[in-house]
């Protein structure tokens, strides 16, 4: 009785004096759940429109060889979708007035804004056949340009033989022109997801970035000193990233990129690019705390970007996921997808052996 009462005053003064309680533990909740779990992975990149110019994209063979024997049933790609490009440019005191890429062409050959071609695409994708027609292929490449789901259209570009690559079906020649065009683009979301998507039979690709949250605002008169800040934040961490990139760099000029991609995946170099990117940040001396208000911005957009890739799953369960980010996305990405209830991360290092 009396430990009772002891115990009972103890936890009344515990919450007299405002004490947080333990936090619930989600990681348990999925342990005992039925149905299968969602495998998640999470390849870091660079950005191939900073690679040489005589990069060949055969060079990513052997990548893509890797990546399709994990078997991905969805790719997304750190692309802004078709709907937020539309909500930036109805928005344009808010995002700036070039946020994306415009769809003049698409919609002067299709008719088609934005709204309504996302309808179409949803429409046409919900009754897709197993194997589809060049006319359904062209058609749907038609309608993601019109979306301005430019890798998606892509896809379906490349899954049409040689000598149905030609306008019809809603291509025009100045459509068939881009796409053309897009096959030279030293681009990740081109070479290598879109690439793998139609190798796989896949209809398309998820555009899941998003720059919503880290849209900071800062009054024009202060943006420079903002930039500044930041930058010299950065700069003060460099030193083992400066090295990484330098054996990055002998690495980017070899004929097979999957070394590359295993030493920008490996848990040292993702390390140094988190110190680098948000550490360094929050470490810096600023009378405004700008760093700090960056880093800010960057987990919103990384906290965005993960619930917008789980609604490419949402509606299944146990299916595999392919997620394709600039490397300095991946230690977020693999963080907080992981806390997700039914989802396993992949461990990316053992995919690319």
């Amino acid at each position: 009785m009396i430990e009772r009462v002891a115990a009972l005053a103890l936890g009344l003064t515990l919450a007299g004096t405002g004490m947080a309680q333990p936090p619930v533990d989600l990681s348990v909740l999925d342990k005992d759940m039925t149905g299968p779990r969602t495998q998640v992975l999470v390849l870091g990149t660079m950005h191939l429109s900073a690679m040489p110019k005589d990069f060949k994209a055969s060079s990513l063979d052997p990548l893509l060889d890797r990546l399709a024997a994990f078997k991905p049933q969805i790719i997304t790609i750190e692309d802004i979708g078709g709907e937020q490009c539309d909500l930036a440019a109805r928005h344009p005191s808010v995002y700036g007035l070039k946020y994306c890429a415009d769809t003049d062409a698409a919609k002067a050959a299709t008719g088609l804004d934005v709204p309504a071609a996302i309808a179409e695409v949803n429409k046409t994708l919900a009754d897709w056949p197993a194997q589809a027609t060049p006319a359904q292929r062209r058609h749907l490449a038609a309608m993601f340009l019109a979306a301005n789901e430019r890798a998606s259209a892509y896809v379906q570009w490349l899954q049409l033989p040689e000598a149905e690559r030609r306008a019809g079906d809603g291509l025009d020649d100045a459509l068939v022109a881009m796409l053309r065009q897009i096959a030279t683009r030293n681009n990740e979301s081109y070479q290598v997801a879109a690439r793998l998507a139609a190798r796989l039979g896949l209809p398309r690709v998820y555009a899941v970035d998003d720059h919503t949250g880290d849209n900071i605002q800062i009054a024009d008169k202060d943006a420079k000193a903002f930039g500044q800040s930041v930058e010299q934040a950065w700069k003060a961490g460099r030193a083992e990233l400066d090295r990484a990139e330098a054996q990055e760099k002998t690495l980017s000029q070899a004929s097979d990129l999957v070394p590359l991609y295993r030493l920008i995946n490996s848990p040292d170099n993702l390390r140094i690019r988190a110190d680098v990117n948000a550490g360094a940040a929050l470490r810096a001396k600023s009378p405004e705390h700008y760093p700090q208000i960056w880093v800010s911005g960057w987990e919103i957009r990384n906290l965005r970007m993960v619930a917008n890739i789980h609604q490419t799953f949402r509606e299944r369960p146990g299916a595999r996921v392919l997620s394709i980010v600039g490397s300095s996305h991946k230690p977020w990405f693999d963080s907080w997808l992981g806390q997700m209830q039914g989802v396993e991360i992949v461990d990316a290092e053992q995919v690319l052996k």
